[in-house]
Parts: C-alpha cells; structure tokens; sequence
C-alpha cells in the first residue's frame, strides 16, 4: 500500500469501529462524500484490498508494444552501444522509431546497456553570456582521434559565439598558426570582426620573448603575429588563465567529441577535406538550429569587412627586413630582386608579408612593391687544404685495400718483419736493463733564525 491507501484504511477502520462517521471521515481524507460512500462501499466488499488502487501490477495502456521495445534494443546494441539516450533517440526518431528520452534511458538502464555518469560537484560559479551577438567569441582547438583510427589524429579548430552559442569549427591537421589564422579568416569572411577573441595561453596567442628596447621605452607589450593581426583589426584578444575561463568552448569540445564523432562513423568518413565539408553543409548547420539560443539584447556587435581592409596583408607572416646596395631583399636564404626605381633607397627597411597561401608581398609604408625575380645566394666554394712536405694529414683519407694497416696481427708476419729488419731470436733473449727507481727529491732545508 501507497502512504495515501494506508491513511484511508486508517480512517476507514474507525468508521468500521463506530469511532467516526462516514461524512467526518470523507473531511479527514480530503474527498467528497459521495467519493466516501464509493470508498465505503469497496471496503466492505473487498476488505484492504479494496483500498489498493485498481492498476496495481497491470501495464500502462499508454505503454510501447513489446516488440518495439525488444526491436529498438537489438539495434542500439548493434550500431549504438556508445550513444546515450537523448544521442540514441534522436537517432531513432530519423529512422521513424519514436521513443521517449526517459522511457528509452528506463530500457537501456533494465537491460544493462548503459550506465549514467556521476556528474561532478560544481565548484565555480558561471560567467553569464554576454548579452549581444559578435560581442564574445570563444576559440580553441580540440585534439581528438576524431575519425577513430580511420586515418591519424588531428584537431578541430571551434569558435562558438558566447551570447547565442552558435558553432563554427574546421578540421586541420594540428593546432598552430596557420590553423588559427584560417578559421579566424573564414568566420571573418562570413559573419564579420567579432568585438573580442577569448583564446588560451598557448605559444600562437602569447608572446614569450623578452621585449625589445624599444617595446620598454614605448611601453609595448611583445605580440605574437597573430595578436598583432587581432591589433590592426581592433579585436581584443583575451588570454584565459585556466581552461574553466573559457569553459563554455570547453563544453563545446566535450560535445562534439562525443556527438561529430558518431556522425562521421555513420557517414563513413576518414579524410579532412570530406569531413569539412561535411561540418559545413550539413552538421552545424543542423548543430546550431538546435541548440544554439537567442541572445539577452537583440543586435548584432559584428563589425563588417571593408573593402579598403586588407586581410590578406593583414593575416600574414610579417617582418621587417633592410634593403642590400644592389636593391635585393633577403628572405628564408632567397633574393628578391627590386627595381631601382621603386623609390627605396639602399638601407630602408621594408616590411615583406608571408600570406597563407605562401604569395610573398613587399611593402614599403602602405605602398606595394614588385620584384621581379627571386635568385638564391651563389655557394662558396671550400678553399682545399695545402699540403706541402713530405709529411701529410691521413684524416680524411682511407687506405688502400693491401695497406699494412688493413692486415691482421700474426706473430709469423711479427717474426719475419724482425728478422727482415736484423733482429734475430738473440734480441727477443737479451735481457732487458732494468728501470732506475724514481725517488722524490729531499724537502728543503730552511736556514735556522740567528740568535
């Protein structure tokens, strides 16, 4: 009996015993007294039992068929026995078996099939989103066997805006700054400059050299290429301190490592190229109209691309580099040649741009110039050592095959070598002078003091 049933039978046994009457009794069990006589009148012909609710131990009509039930665990065991319930419904319902989220977890969590995660106490208190899209952008890149063993690892570069949490993420094949120049470039080219990048300490973001003479007198804190690109572009670039910073991209990460990695299993796909365009014409598009949320404020922070920006120039490798007297600049042990009538003079610094499509660009100011042709540096010949005299270095040289080097050591071949050379058996007998024994020499005496 429920606690419910248990209070009626309470009640009713007073009525029973002429202790209380039926319409008092209907007060105490909060119901009607027309609902009390319905009870009374059970009571007398059933006993307890007749309290007890009429469903007891029966199934639901509302309750799925058997063979649904037994159909749907059969196929998650067979092709989703690393998907949870809310991932295996939702792929269940595509297939036109519908199913309930808890009344799936019910099955799987009776039959053993899966197994619910502890989540772990929280510990920090959220930051709230910001309140306007383009206000915030999260970036980072996440290494992962993505395609399970299908070909190696490689890393997915995501930026999820913080105020709606919309996606956008690329696969490149590691984490540096070619990659995160190129999906800052395409999220630019299609939503426009964000107002701040929220990134991670890491060596393509943070500058770890000492500043130059001049950043100390101008106060200038050293920048790496990609944070001086962000400088010229006025976005601010924000260094997380811990991974729990910009723990919403983090999340993100833990997402799409359990729900991308399923579908590109289902789609059957193992190289990089496929698999991005695969993210960009079907899963985030589907990913974001999902789950991604409307922001606190409406308005958009994104700041257009001008066309008078230069974002090629911009999102290159940049360095600054003098100009010879014959008007060549010297770039990765090339020669670019310039013409004289550039208007450079020998001696000015020039600022030569390594695009990422490897185009090679030479500025002077905001001014372009052409070179014409690149020519690398002629080699040195090696001057070859002297050798004068009778007496020469062997290093370097190997000996002939028959050189007296090259033979073993024989005692016959030691024999006849001596007595090629005078020395007979007698030499081999004589007695051999013994060494003089080396004493220390005596310690000097010091004059005795006079009286």
């Amino acid at each position: 009996m429920s606690g419910k049933e248990r209070r009626r039978l309470e009640v009713l046994s007073q009525v029973k015993a002429g202790k209380l009457t039926l319409r008092r009794a209907s007060e105490l069990l909060r119901c009607s007294y027309r609902q009390a006589k319905r009870i009374w009148a059970r009571y007398l012909a059933q006993g307890d039992r007749g309290l007890v609710h009429g469903l007891r131990d029966k199934p639901s009509n509302r309750r799925a068929q058997a063979k649904l039930r037994k159909k749907l665990l059969a196929r998650y065991q067979a092709e989703y026995a690393d998907y949870g319930p809310t991932l295996a419904a939702e792929q269940f319902a595509k297939e036109g078996l519908e199913v309930p989220v808890t009344t799936l977890r019910r099955w799987l969590l009776a039959a053993g099939l899966w197994t619910p995660r502890r989540k772990r106490k929280a510990h920090r208190r959220r930051r709230p989103r910001r309140e306007r899209l383009g206000e915030l952008v999260q970036m980072d890149g996440s290494h992962h066997d993505w395609f399970e063993g299908r070909r190696g690892w490689a890393v997915l570069m995501v930026m999820i805006d913080d105020a709606t949490g919309r996606v956008t993420a690329q696969f490149f094949e590691n984490e540096s700054w070619e990659s995160s120049v190129t999906i800052f470039w395409h999220y630019a080219r299609r939503h426009g400059l964000p107002r701040a990048l929220y990134v991670d300490r890491h060596g393509i973001y943070r500058a770890e050299r000492e500043p130059t003479p001049e950043e100390i007198v101008q106060e200038i804190k050293p920048k790496t290429q990609f944070g001086r690109a962000l400088a010229e572009l006025n976005v601010e670039l924000i260094l997380a301190r811990s991974p729990q910073a910009k723990g919403r991209v983090e999340r993100m990460n833990g997402t799409l490592q359990n729900r991308l990695v399923k579908a590109l299993r289902r789609k059957k796909i193992s190289d990089l190229r496929t698999a991005n365009r695969f993210l960009e014409e079907e899963f985030l598009p589907e990913f974001n109209a999902r789950f991604a949320v409307a922001a606190a404020q409406e308005g958009d922070l994104h700041r257009a691309v001008s066309k008078e920006t230069d974002l090629g120039r911009i999102l290159a490798q940049q360095e600054t580099r003098v100009v010879q007297n014959d008007w060549t600049v010297r770039v990765d042990n090339a020669f670019l040649q310039l013409d004289r009538s550039c208007g450079v003079q020998a001696g000015a610094e020039v600022q030569v741009c390594t695009q990422l499509d490897g185009r090679i660009r030479i500025f002077a100011g905001d001014r372009e110039l052409a070179w014409k042709a690149t020519r690398s540096e002629p080699q040195r010949e090696r001057a070859k050592p002297v050798r004068s005299g009778p007496l020469r270095s062997s290093q370097g040289q190997r000996p002939k095959a028959g050189h007296r080097w090259k033979q073993p050591f024989l005692p016959e071949r030691a024999k006849a070598a001596r007595e090629a050379a005078g020395l007979g058996a007698a030499a081999d007998s004589a007695p051999v002078a013994p060494l003089p024994t080396l004493r220390p020499p005596p310690p000097p005496t010091r004059p005795k003091p006079p009286h």
